[in-house]
Parts: structure tokens; sequence; C-alpha cells
């Protein structure tokens, strides 16, 4: 078991949840690719949404697909020049 697998194992219990219940790799991936195409905060706060949209039903496997779809096709606003 490695430090992920065990804290992981350690905040579900904290919260309730099993550990085969957390899609450890669909969020690491989802996280990664919002953290690269769009900005670094936004994994966190779009791991946070994640959570809410599963708390409310949705399957984690379809809501990382889509995120990470999302991600990947994201367009950054350009810079502003200064004059």
């Amino acid at each position: 078991m490695n430090e992920l697998d065990r804290w992981v194992a350690a905040a579900g219990a904290e919260l309730g949840v099993l550990p085969e219940d957390v899609a450890v790799k669909a969020v690491l991936d989802m996280a990664r690719d919002v953290a690269h195409n769009v900005i670094r905060p936004g994994a966190p706060v779009t791991a946070y949404l994640m959570g809410l949209a599963v708390g409310r039903g949705a399957d984690p496997a379809e809501v990382a697909e889509r995120v990470t779809a999302l991600a990947l096709d994201w367009k950054r606003e350009p810079e502003p020049t200064e004059s």
C-alpha cells in the first residue's frame, strides 16, 4: 500500500467513504488535465465540483470523462497586453 492508498483509506474512513468507492485514477487524470490545460488552481476546485456532482448521483467515470474533455478542449483567454 502506497502513501496515497493509505491517505485515501484514512480520509475515507473519516468521511464514511470506502476506498473502493474512490475513483483515484479518474480524479488524478482529470485534475492533471485541468491543471495543465486550464489553470493549476482549477484542479482542486474541479475535483470538489466532481465530488458534488457524484454526491448528487452522477456517475464518477462519466463526470471525469466530461470534465476531462472540457479541459482538453479549453481555449485560454489571451493575456492582455500593456499599451
